[in-house]
């Protein structure tokens, strides 16, 4: 049984992720996902997201994260919960 870092909320294509602030790091993996993405971060402090092969950068409210499909990536704890909407195409 796989266990996500995360908890989540459903809603038609819209998915609502929050990620602990006691999340542990070693659970946040490197991934891929199945479809294109747009992230959109609604709670952020500190939290950052990585492509494979490029430098972290921070995300912060407001931001819209664009993830083509089967792109390796990771996002790298920060304080406080993240909070992000996640609209699959």
């Amino acid at each position: 049984m796989v266990v996500n870092p995360y908890q989540e909320e459903v809603n038609d294509r819209v998915i609502t992720r929050v990620f602990k602030e006691n999340v542990e790091s070693d659970e946040l993996v490197w991934h891929r996902d199945r479809n294109d993405r747009f992230v959109e971060i609604l709670e952020s402090d500190g939290w950052y997201f990585q492509f494979e092969d490029q430098l972290p950068t921070e995300m912060k409210k407001g931001d819209v994260l664009n993830i083509p499909k089967e792109s390796y990536h990771r996002i790298i704890k920060g304080s406080n919960d993240l909070i992000v909407k996640i609209y699959e195409i």
